[in-house]
């Protein structure tokens, strides 16, 4: 199985695309909907379902036309069931980016727990903090972290949002992210990959918790 990162929007938000052979798991959809379909399109990879790390604004984009064009299930934690079509709880209108909503999730997340949609099986990991409905999804097979906004290369995610709270996101790193093996490679929300060993050793924001 393959991953590949694709920044997009104005906020070059990473959204990922887990694939093999002709399909696909597309995750954090941020923007730039028309290039994301023609893309997925062009590489003939049929999307199974969009796993969203969160409901910001900058992570929901481009939602409805991936929506419409392959009607696929949209997963999303149940503490942000009404952000996808409130553009205050998502940040959108605070920012000056107009009303970007999205369709509704086709299914809410409560619980860690593992997920399979066809040949793809997560381990489901709530690290509420960056906002209160924030969702890590580990790709044991493949060794990797699709972590959304909560850990970065050499930072961690913002908590001046709705629902953040920098405790909480400290300790869903400690207890959820750092208890993975230490290889894991760790795609963000934004940037470039990382891992679990490289953050331990030298993110600043984790030292000495």
């Amino acid at each position: 199985m393959d991953w590949t990162q694709l920044p997009l929007g104005p906020l070059q938000t990473n959204c990922y695309i887990l694939s093999h052979e002709s399909k696909c798991i597309v995750f954090d959809p941020g923007s730039e909907g028309d290039q994301l379909v023609n893309w997925l399109k062009a590489n003939k990879l049929d999307p199974l379902a969009v796993l969203l790390t969160h409901a910001h604004f900058d992570h929901i984009g481009a939602v409805r036309p991936l929506k419409e064009a392959f009607n696929m299930p949209i997963y999303l934690h149940e503490k942000e069931a009404e952000w996808l079509e409130n553009a205050d709880l998502n940040g959108s209108s605070r920012f000056g980016m107009g009303s970007i909503t999205a369709p509704p999730a086709d299914v809410l997340i409560r619980n860690d727990e593992d997920l399979t949609i066809d040949l793809f099986t997560f381990k489901l990991l709530h690290t509420p903090g960056h906002s209160p409905g924030s969702v890590s999804y580990y790709f044991e097979e493949g060794g990797a972290l699709f972590a959304g906004d909560t850990l970065f290369m050499g930072s961690i995610g913002r908590t001046d949002l709705a629902g953040g709270d920098h405790q909480t996101l400290l300790t869903s790193i400690h207890e959820k992210i750092m208890s993975l093996p230490e290889e894991t490679i760790v795609l963000p929300g934004h940037g470039p990959a990382t891992s679990v060993i490289t953050e331990m050793d030298s993110n600043p924001f984790l030292n000495g918790f």
